[in-house]
């Protein structure tokens, strides 16, 4: 592993320690924070798949039931009595708290089905229609902000797990060569000081 290219100083020697230090402290939180996303983003990631399970069970229910109402009905006729029906979603971001973070989701408000038709000009099949569609909608529309949260979940994920791997790969080791560095490179120059003194002291004493 590569070391950084400065003198060896005892100042540079503090320097690096402190920096050794910040970085093995920003790893350990670092950590923390990747476990604790990591099962927030399975909690997430197990509700999808509960929801999913759900949209699929109700599209079971929702298609057939407008193949009945079109058999039924007929499909020109079915064409005209939806002509006139108009529907109003307020769809908007919403801030969810996950993980300690706030993420950014979606909030869908979905008005009240209508059963429009009376017995003169309807039938059963076309109110049964409207119920299971809006079920399946509100089922989809729950797994659309669920997704969101987790897909922000998933990339918060790696970007942690990036800085993860580049303190424990690339700063720390840095750090740890530099310092053993000089550290030995100091260690020597007190050696080689160490000797000089006792020489001089030696040739002092012959004169």
């Amino acid at each position: 592993m590569p070391r950084e290219s400065i003198a060896p100083t005892k100042s540079n020697l503090i320097r690096i320690k402190e920096q050794l230090s910040t970085a093995r402290e920003g790893y350990d939180l670092l950590e923390q924070k990747r476990e604790i996303l990591v099962m927030e983003l399975m909690q997430h990631v197990e509700q999808v798949k509960l929801l999913e399970r759900d949209m699929d069970a109700q599209v079971a229910l929702a298609y057939p039931a407008l193949k009945r109402m079109l058999v039924v009905v007929g499909r020109e006729r079915a064409d005209r009595l939806t002509r006139n029906i108009r529907y109003q979603f307020d769809l908007r971001e919403k801030k969810t708290i996950a993980a300690g973070m706030s993420l950014p989701s979606l909030e869908i408000r979905l008005p009240e089905a209508e059963l429009q038709f009376s017995l003169v000009n309807s039938f059963a099949e076309c109110d049964e229609t409207v119920l299971e569609f809006f079920k399946l909608l509100k089922i989809l529309t729950e797994l659309a902000a669920v997704r969101t949260i987790t897909w922000r979940l998933a990339r918060e994920v790696r970007k942690t797990q990036r800085r993860v791997n580049a303190l424990e790969k690339m700063v720390i080791p840095t750090a740890k060569e530099t310092k053993v560095y000089i550290e030995s490179a100091l260690e020597e120059r007190e050696r080689d000081a160490f000797f000089t003194s006792k020489l001089l002291k030696r040739k002092a004493g012959k004169e």
